[in-house]
């Protein structure tokens, strides 16, 4: 146990420091304080003795010297029952200090802020704060290091209640919540640093990668009842899926989440109304129209068995039309959208275990990298945003596509490639009408997506995530009446199936592009 004596007091987040610095003077704590900081408690009529005032030297250099001085360190680190020590204390005239109060600067608000300069991001990284905390926390048996403004009133319970006191156990857990407070610090401003090189400069991705993530809550089992599972949000403010509000239906599951985010991915690029169904975190529908109650219809349409005990993503705010049509589908799981009309909630709280999820895409900010994990590994890369232009296509074949169906092309590329490869949908406008995804064989996805289509293959268009190796997939499209293919092309068998589709009729353009999901 230490009886705090002295405290030293620099904190850039000064929410709930008047009540704590009162109650520390209250118990007879003398104060040090820097800036700001030394200034408020001044002005709440409080005695407390600048640090300039205390080592002798001035702050400097634009205040990035302050604290970073023997009589801070050396108060802080002296083992108090190493005799060696004591005698460099009192030699030096260095008094003990038994409490830092700190946190640290405004370094990843400041960075959140839109086309915030690299330098105004540099100034705002604290030094003086981390090396005092660090140094409380490795001599934590004899200095309390306070990192977290919300533990100010249990410190001062504490003080209060052991005559100034505080036991070894509070000491050790403020140590780990400090070294965790500046772990996070100094990922966030890696990360932030690391996304600041373009590959252009760097040529490659950084050489290290750390992440923090902070638990949001417990889960009642993972992908199966045998696994403990937790959701965890990224550090920082949270957006995404950490983001998300529950209005309505049962907790959600590990795998309602793995969905939700899925969901999101389909509809989250489009301006038009998008509606998508997910099962198993892929689509069994999607399609954008004029109104989304059409674009949910067309995206439900598309595979109704499927569908059953589906999530459905919405890209607009739900209307009274909109939740009609969900009412109207059966079991469902989840809807996710940006919002929910007063009529849409009363007519979709009648399903008493549907869960309604608010999540406001405008929000949603693109992560820097794509993380997969493996055992004893991380497989990191850029996400895939890469997008099309028509006048990017190459088109392959004698026929040419028509507008209407360059237009079909053009929606399914976007929507192929969150689709699980071997990937082919075959789309009629901007809808839709059959998937195929996740088959070790492309061929094997075709005759998936044609069967789900059933009398909708007719006249319809095909996408292939990446290239078509085997004249035997445009076979069987030309069979089912499809009139349309967008692939990769790069194939060493482009020109045997290229000479397929114009026997056929099909009109057939190269993307030069491949989108694969795994």
């Amino acid at each position: 146990m230490i009886k705090v004596k002295r405290a030293l007091i620099s904190v850039s987040n000064k929410k709930g420091l008047l009540p704590f610095v009162k109650g520390l003077h209250a118990l007879g704590v003398d104060m040090i304080s820097t800036g700001g900081t030394a200034r408020l408690i001044r002005e709440a009529g409080l005695p407390v003795t600048e640090v300039s005032d205390y080592t002798g030297f001035p702050e400097m250099l634009d205040g990035r010297v302050k604290t970073l001085h023997p009589k801070i360190h050396g108060g802080l680190l002296a083992l108090r029952d190493k005799i060696e020590h004591m005698t460099h204390i009192k030699k030096h005239e260095i008094e003990l200090i038994d409490m830092v109060v700190v946190n640290l600067y405004p370094f990843e608000s400041v960075t959140q802020k839109k086309n915030v300069s690299l330098e105004e991001a540099i100034e705002n990284i604290d030094i003086g704060g981390p090396s005092m905390l660090r140094s409380a926390a490795k001599n934590y048996k004899s200095v309390a290091v306070v990192s977290n403004p919300v533990r100010y009133n249990d410190i001062l319970v504490e003080l209060d209640t052991n005559s100034g006191l505080m036991s070894d156990s509070v000491l050790y857990n403020l140590a780990v919540e400090a070294f965790e407070h500046t772990a996070r610090y100094d990922t966030i401003i890696s990360q932030f640093l690391n996304q600041r090189k373009t590959s252009k400069e760097f040529g490659q991705l950084p050489q290290e990668m750390d992440f923090q993530f902070e638990k949001i809550q417990d889960l009642r089992y993972g992908e199966n009842p045998h696994q403990a599972a937790s959701f965890y949000k990224s550090e920082g403010k949270a957006f995404g899926l950490a983001n998300i509000k529950q209005l309505h239906g049962k907790e959600l599951s590990f795998n309602n989440i793995l969905d939700l985010n899925a969901a999101v991915e389909f509809i989250k690029g489009f301006n038009e109304p998008a509606a998508v169904v997910i099962k198993h975190n892929n689509p069994t529908g999607v399609a954008i129209d004029k109104t989304l109650a059409q674009a949910y219809k067309q995206a439900w349409a598309c595979d109704k068995i499927s569908a059953f005990g589906g999530i459905i993503g919405l890209n607009k705010k739900v209307d009274e039309q909109t939740a009609l049509a969900i009412s109207k589908s059966g079991f469902m799981e989840c809807v996710i959208a940006p919002g929910f009309g007063n009529d849409a909630l009363k007519v979709l709280k009648k399903k008493k275990n549907l869960r309604l999820v608010e999540l406001k895409l405008k929000d949603l900010k693109q992560q820097s990298y794509d993380l997969k994990k493996v055992i004893g590994g991380l497989l990191v890369q850029e996400f895939d945003a890469r997008d099309i232009k028509s006048e990017e296509l190459r088109i392959a074949t004698k026929k040419k596509p028509t507008k209407a169906q360059l237009d079909s092309l053009l929606f399914g590329w976007r929507v192929i490639k969150n689709v699980k490869s071997n990937a082919i949908i075959l789309v009629k406008g901007t809808r839709t009408v059959g998937i195929g995804c996740g088959q070790t064989s492309r061929v094997e996805s075709v005759n998936i997506a044609i069967d789900k289509a059933g009398p909708q293959t007719k006249g319809s268009s095909l996408i292939s995530d990446a290239f078509i190796p085997k004249t035997d997939n445009v076979t069987l499209a030309a069979k089912a009446g499809i009139k349309a293919i967008i692939q990769t092309g790069g194939s060493i068998a482009d020109e045997d199936v290229i000479k397929a589709a114009d026997k056929a009729g099909i009109a057939m353009v190269l993307t030069g592009v491949r989108h694969f999901k795994h």
